[in-house]
């Protein structure tokens, strides 16, 4: 027994350090869109196209830099990329307030992508092996609850700080306590891989390219050979691994369904205040916190019972995450489209709060089933390529869809694509859970 209380200890240290980390990185994440009016201003004179490529140049940076990341979670010390990109995001942001012109504004929130791809890759991986099996789910819900959280302070506190002291202070606030939390990083545990997981689990679940399987099961263990040698076999080790995760049938069903599922959140986000502004006639500042306050509370809520409902139906069934997530998501279907449809207030109100609430109760379950697909050895490189995938498909992709569909019908007709989408991704995660369930190696792990 007095082994086990310093481990569980450093284990819940690891997750509110790195919780309160994402909460940063979110608060981070949307400062921008807290002081548009400022950077729209005499002083930057940005219109409204360079406003939103400040946005696409980081999700740019951030999808080509998280593959590399993850490759790195999987051959090494995991802490010190965590802590370098923690320090490296919060450093640019606070360079960001220091920005003379567009282009070093554009350099510095590019660089901000770096940052946070090495962070958002490594930290569920490092989680995964300070906690058991049995309570990924609510280990990850903690985690992602300080998404909602960090995107609502950064709308408010960008906004405060920006009212009373200029848009420079906003990026100088959001910036500093990454850099002394990067230094925390460094004392967290970085337990061995695997640590929380049985014997077989060092195996990948899925095919492994041949003459290149040590490499994807041992990334660790390379032969005595010349240092260009190691590179060459690092290179084709990451390709073997990332080549092995896309021809996994279980694995990428979960992505891809993840992928349609962050489509339909991210574009809800982006659109829904002007949605509630335009078609039912909401003031501006009246629709953005309302709106702001129904994500907050349904994403703190929602993320906290479906990572719990998810551990406890774990007890009755390996895919537990996965039939969980995919029922979920489809009943909020109906309410998704009840609430873009319903022309009362008293109707399309509470269908959103509904609908939300339905939507956030995914988030830790579906995180746990990617971790839990895959070897502990390739745990990094697989949230990576999902990072990737979903970005690339999903929250990339949408706001603009939308808006074409909105210039070309209305906006009114454009948003009902999201419950479309919201339908893929709940049918995706039940097929996914059929094939893991009839796949022998993932029906016993």
């Amino acid at each position: 027994m007095s082994q086990q209380a310093p481990i569980a200890r450093s284990s819940v240290l690891a997750l509110s350090v790195l919780t309160l980390i994402n909460l940063v990185n979110y608060l981070d994440r949307y400062v921008v869109s807290a002081i548009v009016p400022d950077l729209k201003g005499p002083e930057m004179g940005l219109s409204d196209l360079q406003i939103g490529s400040l946005m696409t140049a980081f999700m740019v940076v951030y999808m080509v830099a998280a593959p590399v990341f993850g490759v790195l979670g999987d051959r090494g010390s995991r802490t010190r990329p965590i802590a370098t990109g923690v320090f490296l995001w919060s450093l640019a942001t606070v360079l960001s307030g220091f920005a003379a012109n567009y282009m070093h504004l554009l350099g510095a929130r590019a660089l901000v992508g770096i940052g946070e791809a090495a962070y958002v890759t490594i930290a569920p991986a490092l989680l995964a092996d300070c906690f058991s099996r049995a309570q990924r789910g609510r280990v990850l819900s903690v985690f992602n609850m300080a998404i909602p959280v960090g995107a609502a302070l950064g709308y408010i506190v960008g906004g405060l700080v920006s009212h009373h002291y200029g848009w420079r202070a906003a990026f100088f606030v959001a910036g500093a306590p990454g850099l002394l939390l990067a230094v925390w990083v460094l004392r967290l545990p970085d337990p061995p891989r695997g640590s929380q997981d049985g014997p077989e689990a060092d195996e990948p679940t899925g095919p492994v390219t041949t003459g290149t399987s040590a490499s994807v099961t041992h990334p660790g263990s390379t032969p005595s050979v010349p240092a260009s040698g190691k590179a060459a076999g690092v290179v084709a080790g990451a390709l073997a691994v990332y080549w092995s995760l896309l021809r996994r049938a279980p694995y990428m069903l979960v992505v891809l369904g993840y992928a349609a599922y962050t489509f339909a959140v991210g574009g809800l986000a982006f659109w829904m205040p002007t949605f509630l502004q335009r078609v039912h006639g909401i003031p501006a500042a009246q629709a953005t916190t309302g709106f702001g306050g129904i994500v907050v509370v349904t994403g703190f809520l929602g993320t906290f019972a479906g990572g719990w409902l998810g551990d406890y139906w774990l007890k009755f069934s390996r895919q537990a995450y996965l039939w969980m997530s995919g029922w979920i998501t489809l009943l909020a279907v109906p309410f998704a489209f009840v609430a873009l449809t319903a022309s009362s207030p008293t109707v399309y109100y509470p269908a959103i709060v509904v609908a939300e609430l339905l939507l956030f109760m995914s988030t830790g379950p579906v995180n746990s089933a990617i971790i839990n697909l895959v070897s502990p050895l390739e745990r990094a490189s697989a949230v990576a390529l999902s990072m990737f995938t979903i970005h690339l498909l999903g929250d990339v992709t949408s706001p603009s869809l939308i808006g074409g569909l909105s210039d070309a019908f209305s906006l009114g007709k454009a948003v009902l694509i999201v419950p479309l989408a919201v339908t893929i991704s709940g049918i995706l995660w039940l097929v996914s859970a059929r094939v893991c369930a009839a796949t022998p190696a993932l029906a016993a792990t």
